[in-house]
């Protein structure tokens, strides 16, 4: 599902930009990778936006929350659901600073105006295979702001280089396999004597 929603915010930004007038310069790639010898990636983010995950975390509060359900008159038992956070970065590679500078701007303008992306209200490309799995959704996206000290460790595990960017952060991702651990037999009834508290 980290892949699906990182096309999904990728399509949906670039179709607010395209709406506003503006060109399509979202694409998700590794910034870290500009300063590569890889053609083919130095090719594909000139006068771009980068959009890279550069992290992401277990939701701590829903980590032990049990996950069973009831199929045919049994309770199916699986492992916990991971409930995760991506860290996205948005890095303005364009090649007029001042471009740059108003594509973060417009970027942040988006997500300022949708935070909650859910199946009902996003369009996205559903002709796309790798999009064709997917069901419903629902996720968050919102601006996070590292510190000084956060921010150059960022830039320095990236390469040194630092690009006018966006930090975003999208709650919450959940990765599931299909795969039971257990079953059991449903409890309908419950035998024995009932004693009133006088009895006792």
């Amino acid at each position: 599902m980290i892949f699906e929603v990182i096309q999904i915010i990728t399509e949906q930004v670039n179709n607010y930009l395209d709406e506003i007038g503006l060109e399509k310069s979202v694409v998700a790639e590794n910034i870290a990778l500009l300063e590569s010898q890889n053609d083919t990636i130095a090719t594909n983010l000139e006068n771009k936006v980068a959009l890279t995950l550069i992290n992401l975390d277990q939701e701590a509060a829903l980590k032990n929350f049990p996950n069973h359900s009831i199929e045919n008159s049994k309770t199916i038992y699986k492992n916990s659901v991971i409930n995760l956070n991506l860290y996205i970065l948005f890095s303005a590679n364009r090649n007029k600073y001042i471009n740059s500078l108003n594509d973060i701007s417009k970027i942040i303008a988006f997500f300022q105006g949708k935070k909650l992306f859910t199946q009902s209200n996003t369009i996205y490309n559903r002709n796309n295979v790798a999009l064709n799995n997917i069901d419903n959704f629902r996720f968050s996206v919102e601006l996070y702001t590292p510190t000084f000290e956060e921010l150059n460790y960022i830039w320095g595990t990236l390469g040194g280089k630092q690009f006018p960017s966006a930090l975003y952060k999208v709650s919450m991702i959940q990765i599931e396999r299909n795969i039971a651990q257990g079953e059991g037999q449903l409890v309908s009834t419950v035998k024995g004597v009932t004693k009133t508290k006088e009895q006792s």
